[in-house]
């Protein structure tokens, strides 16, 4: 049985992952007006920041001799595993820090990407409040840092779950659509503290004239997610690295947007870069809209060498489903900024599922070496 956590080394190192994060510098950005830039990432060792991590140190030695990167991070031990080819990067510092309680960063912070959230449904049920309080109080308190420290932008990574809800299939869903969602539920813990951060950010923007930017993804997916982060994607990607039949625990029919990682950290910086100041933007693929049965069905397919097949199960105890039927973006918004998506849900998880075979089949190597 693998891991649910790839060795980051190991990771950093996959020439497909080189790969993505070239794709990602590749994109027409104002990448030179990074150099010089000190950008504070909170949650660093999180899926979504890493990958803007990782990207930034990448710029940093490519053209930028100049950036700075601080990753904010929880836990020093999970940063240097995630981090573990970067340690001795000049660009790279490492702060520790809980955005949920008072700290504060010594020089200057010219921006701030605000990551550092519980996303995983598996915490929605048994730590609420500790997938609140990063965003709502840790959002507090990164804005308060960026009034301190005069920074030019701050980037927040929200939710596609703040759109809740609709009665009716609505299709796609715009920056400007709500639907229906319940406090007063254990779910609600992540989708409504989202909610209340960009509120929070609108108002930073207009009582201390914070220059914030809202990005929404949507499910994103790649090398760096946790295998046992309980979304089904992740279940599924693990399923077929360990050669084991997809087990679905539910119908099947629910739509999601499937979001290749170096797509939407191209998006981040996009926005980063390019973004309209108090504004939000969905960041997701639709032109990868697909069922969770039919994602079962293709993933169990791409090798048949393995024999695998999909099926269905009973769910598992103390998982909280989500009320969304389908959930698919209108990136219009975005797209005016220049961004498009570049990558299908087959060439994506296909290359996902390469770089998790080779990684894990690396530290089974040197394990047993």
């Amino acid at each position: 049985m693998v891991e649910a956590i790839p060795d980051g080394a190991a990771l950093s190192r996959h020439p497909l992952w080189r790969e993505d994060i070239a794709q990602v510098l590749s994109a027409d950005l104002p990448w030179g007006d990074l150099d010089g830039q000190t950008i504070l990432v909170a949650g660093a060792n999180g899926f979504l920041p890493a990958a803007m991590v990782e990207t930034l140190l990448a710029l940093a030695l490519r053209s930028a001799p100049c950036l700075k990167v601080i990753a904010l991070v929880r836990s020093r031990e999970n940063a240097l595993r995630r981090f573990a080819a970067h340690l001795g990067h000049p660009a790279l510092s490492i702060k520790l820090a809980d955005v949920s309680q008072p700290f504060d960063v010594d020089g200057p912070v010219d921006m701030i990407v605000h990551a550092a959230s519980q996303a995983s449904p598996r915490f929605y049920g048994v730590d609420p409040v500790g997938t609140a309080l990063p965003n709502i109080v840790g959002t507090h308190n990164l804005l308060e840092l960026a009034r301190r420290k005069g920074a030019s932008r701050f980037l927040y990574l929200s939710s596609s779950e703040v759109y809740g809800a609709f009665n009716s299939r609505r299709e796609p869903i715009g920056e400007s659509d709500f639907g229906a969602l319940d406090p007063a539920t254990l779910r609600a813990c992540y989708a409504e503290s989202k909610r209340m951060g960009e509120t929070l950010c609108i108002g930073y923007g207009a009582q201390h004239d914070i220059d914030c930017v809202i990005a929404r993804p949507f499910h994103t997916y790649g090398p760096g997610m946790r295998l046992d982060d309980g979304r089904v994607f992740a279940d599924f990607v693990r399923d077929i690295v360990e050669g084991r039949d997809i087990v679905l625990s539910s119908d099947g029919s629910a739509e999601r947007a499937f979001c290749y990682l170096p797509d939407a950290t191209r998006a981040f910086f996009t926005l980063l870069l390019k973004g309209e100041k108090s504004r939000a933007y969905n960041v997701g693929n639709s032109r990868a809209v697909v069922s969770i049965r039919d994602l079962a069905t293709m993933l169990a397919g791409l090798y048949p060498e393995k024999g695998l097949s999909a099926r269905f199960a009973p769910p598992q105890k103390g998982y909280i489903a989500s009320a969304v039927a389908r959930s698919a973006p209108d990136t219009a918004r975005l797209e005016k900024l220049g961004w498009r998506p570049q990558t299908g849900v087959e060439e994506g998880f296909r290359r996902t599922i390469e770089i998790y075979s080779d990684v894990f089949e690396t530290r089974s190597l040197g394990a047993s070496a």
